[in-house]
């Protein structure tokens, strides 16, 4: 069977993180092999994403100015591999939070008490615009989505519409269970093995 295979790249960067697994190239790259079972034809894995953020914030309590580098390197690398395609959002800077709460009270506090805030936008337009494309030009028979965001609910209803097939993956524990309203709009549920 003909399948696309979409991941969420910051759904799955935060699981492999509270697991405190490597989130590189080889770690997606064997994610995304291990979802496929061994009657589909892989057709092409499409990573979403946000590049880091790159730019200047004042710091919360100093006000000086601290600057972000970002590189886009494991999204250039990712790439470059047989079947993959990025696509990418954008990340933007959204203030600074405490680090620890509550707030130890009689004592002074210091920028590096604060973390930054940042938020993603884009990513999930994309998922649905490119579940969407599937859907009319039946270039797929199934769709594959590791997410746990319910935005994706409309794309999914469409595509199912369309007469693809639409399999969610749930990614193993600690990773958090699938919401109901996912469940209630996909046809099956594939649980995921981490390399």
């Amino acid at each position: 069977m003909k399948t696309a295979l979409l991941i969420d790249g910051g759904y799955l960067r935060a699981a492999a993180q509270r697991i405190s697994r490597n989130y590189d190239v080889t770690f997606i790259q064997g994610f995304a092999h291990n979802c496929i079972s061994p009657d589909e034809y892989l057709f092409r894995v499409l990573y979403y994403d946000a590049p880091q953020f790159d730019g200047k914030a004042k710091l919360p309590v100093s006000g000086e100015w601290k600057k972000f580098v970002s590189t886009d390197r494991l999204l250039d690398d990712l790439a470059k591999l047989e079947r993959f395609a990025c696509r990418r959002g954008s990340l933007g800077f959204r203030g600074w939070k405490p680090k620890n709460l509550p707030i130890e009270g009689g004592k002074a506090l210091l920028d590096t008490d604060f973390v930054p805030i940042f938020e993603q936008k884009g990513v999930d337009m994309r998922v649905g615009l490119d579940i969407a494309t599937f859907a009319h030009q039946r270039s797929v028979e199934r769709i594959l989505l590791v997410s746990g965001d319910t935005d994706m609910v409309p794309a999914m209803k469409h595509a199912r519409k369309a007469g693809l097939e639409v399999m969610l993956v749930q990614l193993p524990p600690p990773a958090y269970n699938l919401h109901d309203n996912l469940l209630r709009h996909a046809d099956a549920v594939r649980a995921a093995v981490f390399p």
